[in-house]
């Protein structure tokens, strides 16, 4: 979709997107490179990560990679800025929304399920400081969820994990500030994508969803990509630290 808000602090700039191949994260990529910004974002899945490219007419950076091993994300990381430049905008989006019962999930579960949706948002921030601070500043732009506030039933480790992100993006903020990067983080309500409608959002489901949202409408991928490059850009410069609620009023 064309974007009606222009940035021009975006053009030029090198966005780093992570889980960026479908959903969210491809209506990001897609955003991004519509601002006139150099994109580069990294998935596991690399047909997906094909068919976007391909649709861009290969105006993108990708790699394939396994974001839970720290060693390959930040090697990515730094890939990407040898082929565009220094990144000046990180936005920590690759989750996975396993659920398990509270009483069945193993130890290994659930650290599987911190090394996809809480560590990955660690590593990446701390490969992309270097050059953020190099570069006199920069945006990181962290996705926590809702949930992190409200709570899920069968989602125990996936709260936690987006909770966690909550606090981390307070902690980095103080960290980073001193160079003028700024550190937020996007929580959005349930998201209306392919996958989610797929595997989780049917009717019944999304209706009761909706009863105690104050808009009554899907929350598309494009509204959060909306919400993204306002926070990658200098027309939110004194934004930091902060937790921006996207749900249509549900909380």
């Amino acid at each position: 979709m064309s974007y009606s808000t222009h940035y021009p602090s975006l053009k030029g700039k090198v966005i780093f997107i992570t889980g960026g191949a479908s959903g969210i994260g491809a209506e990001m990529v897609r955003s991004f490179v519509e601002q006139g910004a150099k994109v580069a974002f990294v998935d596991l899945d690399n047909n997906a990560a094909q068919h976007l490219s391909d649709d861009l007419h290969g105006n993108v950076w990708f790699q394939s990679i396994d974001a839970t091993k720290q060693t390959d994300l930040q090697q990515s990381v730094k890939d990407a800025a040898e082929a565009l430049g220094a990144i000046n905008v990180l936005i920590n989006n690759v989750a996975n929304d396993m659920r398990h019962h509270v009483s069945e999930i193993s130890e290994q579960q659930w650290h599987d399920c911190m090394k996809i949706n809480l560590d990955p948002t660690f590593f990446a921030s701390q490969a992309v400081y270097p050059y953020m601070q190099k570069n006199g500043g920069g945006s990181i732009v962290n996705f926590s969820s809702i949930n992190a506030i409200v709570g899920l039933a069968n989602m125990s480790g996936y709260v936690t994990a987006k909770a966690g992100i909550i606090g981390m993006t307070r902690a980095m903020a103080k960290d980073f500030g001193c160079d003028n990067i700024r550190v937020n983080a996007i929580l959005p309500g349930w998201v209306a994508t392919e996958r989610q409608l797929q595997t989780w959002l049917n009717e019944d489901v999304e209706n009761q969803w909706m009863e105690s949202m104050a808009i009554k409408k899907r929350i598309l991928a494009s509204d959060v990509a909306k919400l993204a490059l306002f926070l990658a850009s200098d027309d939110s410069s004194m934004i930091t630290g902060q937790k921006l609620v996207i749900d249509g009023g549900k909380i």
